[in-house]
């Protein structure tokens, strides 16, 4: 830091002491201000921004100790130097205790106080950079945005603010595709252990053998073709988050040893004898019914409510029908990016078939059919024939001032879109012959 961008105040009752030191700071190019009392001093610091401030302990009315407690509320990161007389070295002793730099005796050697404010100015920077570096940190841990301005992605997202400052257990239920992992690094990302990871597991996607290996790891030789030790999941969310998805699908042996490391926070490595003390916070999720499942006896009732201390319920997305439209733009925008390709919006038509459309694929389907649309769109907009839906289409409202035969166009070559050209099932899904079909395509130059 040059010393320009440096800014000293001078808080002294001694006029003498205050022009000595003035000058020193002024002549070696720093910015420099004074101030006589403990009360012109907070005003100057409620005016500019100060990175050292240097306090005499013997002065009127309000005095060094309790003045550097005022600024330490006001700005903690100032580096503040204590002036004081060999007599009162003890006083200047409580005052590093309470945050102080370092401490200068009078008379003061100039030399001495200018290393003291070399190395002040070292550990401004430092600080200056360490908030910047979380700053950065931060950013980058910011999860992909939660899209929607629907009253109930509000109420999800409001719920999400209050539990992250929490280390509570959390248990997020939806069906699939509503974005559940996508809320579970939101509350990592808000909480006190965003600088640590979030280990995620799809516990449906290993049998049991490979998941208790994935979560606890393995000594070398634990079992035929461990050649080397591992760690698990459980050791790598030490500190920070480990997510569990799709908790509901786990047997009941794992879910026997999961309840006891979420109990004792330790646990062995398979074919290890050591025990690994872990500290980490647990979210899981799923779209089963888990209480159904603990009457079924298929889910353990103990591990149940030490997942769910507190749970987030996802709405499917045709019961937020608002936010249709901003999360296919939200899509449409990244996709057009990633893609390098100058589609900007939707038509009006393949809007309406968007916001018609029950999406029971919820979030997940969305970003596919937006993405597969981007794929084959050829003009600025993508058009209802750029559009496949993986289950039925929804019949499309006809704006106003459209005229019949461009409706039935329309609706001939989503259909036609849909079945990707089979003739056969478009003529069955319209409930025309093949033949009139044949003759509506080449009517209205259908042919691709």
């Amino acid at each position: 830091m040059n010393p320009e961008e440096i800014g000293i105040l001078i808080v002294d009752d001694e006029a003498s002491v205050r022009d000595s030191l003035y000058q020193w700071f002024k002549n070696d190019g720093y910015r420099v201000d004074t101030a006589a009392d403990a009360v012109s001093a907070l005003k100057k610091l409620q005016e500019n921004p100060y990175d050292i401030i240097l306090l005499d302990i013997k002065m009127p009315g309000m005095d060094g100790i309790e003045l550097q407690n005022r600024i330490k509320q006001i700005d903690k990161d100032i580096v503040t130097i204590i002036i004081t007389a060999y007599a009162s070295v003890d006083t200047a002793i409580q005052a590093l205790k309470d945050g102080a730099f370092d401490y200068v005796t009078k008379p003061i050697d100039p030399d001495d106080l200018g290393r003291l404010i070399r190395n002040a100015i070292e550990k401004r920077r430092l600080v200056t950079e360490n908030i910047q570096l979380r700053q950065q940190i931060e950013e980058l841990l910011l999860p992909d945005e939660v899209v929607g301005e629907s009253p109930p992605i509000k109420k999800v997202m409001e719920t999400v603010n209050t539990v992250a400052k929490t280390d509570s257990t959390v248990m997020i239920l939806g069906e699939s595709g509503t974005g559940k992992e996508l809320i579970a690094r939101a509350i990592h990302s808000r909480s006190l252990r965003r600088y640590f990871p979030i280990i995620t597991i799809n516990c449906g996607a290993y049998p049991e053998g490979l998941l208790e290996s994935e979560l606890f790891g393995h000594e070398k030789g634990a079992f035929t073709g461990a050649m080397y030790r591992r760690r698990g999941k459980l050791e790598m969310a030490d500190k920070g988050t480990l997510f569990l998805d799709e908790i509901g699908n786990i047997s009941e042996k794992m879910q026997m040893d999961l309840l006891r490391v979420i109990e004792t926070k330790s646990f062995t490595r398979l074919g290890g004898d050591k025990t690994i003390d872990v500290d980490f916070r647990v979210i899981s999720a799923t779209n089963k019914d888990l209480e159904k499942a603990i009457k079924e006896g298929s889910f353990r009732e103990d591990l149940y409510y030490r997942l769910n201390v507190f749970s987030i319920f996802l709405p499917p997305l045709r019961e937020r029908r608002s936010d249709i439209s901003l999360l296919a733009r939200y899509f449409l925008k990244k996709y057009a990016q990633s893609m390098n390709k100058g589609v900007t919006d939707f038509s009006p038509q393949a809007m309406e078939m968007f916001t018609a459309y029950d999406w029971p694929g919820n979030i997940r389907e969305v970003r596919n059919v937006v993405e597969r649309a981007m794929v084959v769109a050829k003009g600025p907009h993508i058009q209802v024939h750029d559009i496949s839906f993986p289950f039925s289409p929804p019949a499309v409202t006809p704006s106003v001032g459209e005229s019949l035969e461009q409706v039935e166009k329309d609706q001939i070559m989503k259909i036609l879109t849909h079945t990707k050209g089979n003739i056969a099932q478009a003529a069955e899904i319209l409930k025309i012959s093949r033949l009139t079909l044949y003759n509506k395509i080449e009517k209205y130059q259908l042919k691709r």
